[in-house]
């Protein structure tokens, strides 16, 4: 057998506790009696004026008292016994979230900066999930797997923490790439639906996405775009030291804007959406509650033990002995000496 609760914590809250205060109540009212006896007559002529008192019976019921609340402290305690071997198995889908981590994600219609927005949104998003394995693919001119599928959000969400602009030094924006890589990432699970949610601008430099996206439908993979930026356009800060924009070779500042159009189609081709990043976040609901309604798959599956409780016998045990004191009277009825007096 043994206990639910801590042991240190079942005998100091759970029995000495109660007991201590159990028998200082018991001196005090015990003390309160004798007081109030002796203030009245003396001890004699009490036994004359009531011969039926018996102390020993009321010791009897401090005893049946002070009995009920070990067995009330044990019940709390939650003794078990025996042990069962139960299956746990978590099902889910395999989720994987690109990052663009390109120069133009620094730029600052979005407070602070588009990268910290979609950091963000991916923090928020991999929040909301319950029993998915969850990657991180980075990318910019070429893709990186972050971190691999996982079960850990921690451990998912203190990599993405990290996730800087320049973390890779191949320039541009390979959308592309990042597809077949999160493809890559997940076509060793045949058997669950799978998902990418790709964080980006939207800009392309000649990476084929919309092919890209066509091979990852073919695959199983579906794939939900998040734009991030205005469409008018922003200039890139330039992150070389020599503060202001980055310009190009004419000496104009570049400017960089979103792309929704590839966004659409990237996300059209597998059958998923495009949403555009909100302050709410209203879209990532939108895309958890598109992502509970696939095909779910065994991600996990674990053996464990536990006990059966037994605390509903020193429960049971605790309220018939406070049932007893209760009908035990605090006297005795004494049957007087019938021949003494003659008879009738």
């Amino acid at each position: 057998m043994r206990f639910a609760v801590e042991p240190h914590v079942l005998i100091i809250w759970l029995l000495v506790v109660p007991v201590a205060v159990a028998l200082i109540a018991a001196a005090l009212v015990q003390g309160r009696r004798a007081g109030a006896r002796r203030a009245f007559a003396e001890p004699e002529l009490m036994e004359r004026i009531a011969p039926g008192a018996s102390s020993g019976r009321q010791r009897l019921k401090l005893a049946l008292v002070l009995l009920a609340v070990l067995l009330l402290g044990l019940a709390a305690g939650r003794p078990q016994v025996g042990t069962k071997l139960g299956v746990v198995r978590r099902e889910g889908v395999d989720l994987m979230i690109a990052l663009d981590v390109s120069a133009s994600m620094r730029a600052r219609d979005l407070k602070p900066d588009r990268l910290e927005k979609a950091r963000r949104e991916a923090m928020s998003l991999i929040d909301l999930l319950d029993g998915d394995r969850v990657g991180i693919i980075t990318f910019a001119g070429a893709a990186f797997v972050q971190c691999p599928l996982t079960l850990d959000y921690g451990a998912a969400s203190m990599l993405l923490s990290a996730v800087e602009s320049g973390t890779i030094p191949t320039p541009g924006t390979a959308l592309g790439a990042a597809i077949r890589t999160a493809v890559r990432a997940m076509e060793t699970q045949p058997d669950r639906a799978k998902v990418l949610v790709v964080l980006t601008d939207g800009e392309d430099h000649g990476s084929e996405a919309l092919h890209a996206a066509r091979e990852a439908a073919e695959a199983g993979v579906t794939i939900f775009t998040i734009g991030l930026g205005s469409t008018a356009g922003e200039p890139i800060p330039d992150e070389s030291g020599a503060g202001g924009y980055k310009k190009d070779r004419a000496g104009q500042i570049v400017m960089t804007k979103l792309n929704e159009s590839v966004l659409i189609d990237v996300a059209a081709a597998t059958g998923g959406r495009y949403f555009r990043a909100t302050d709410t976040e209203r879209e990532l609901s939108v895309i958890e509650e598109e992502i509970s309604k696939m095909e779910q798959g065994e991600l996990e599956s674990r053996m464990y033990a536990y006990y059966e409780e037994r605390f509903q016998f020193p429960l049971a045990a605790a309220l018939a002995v406070l049932a007893l004191e209760a009908l035990l009277p605090d006297s005795v009825r004494r049957r007087r000496d019938r021949a003494s007096g003659g008879g009738r």
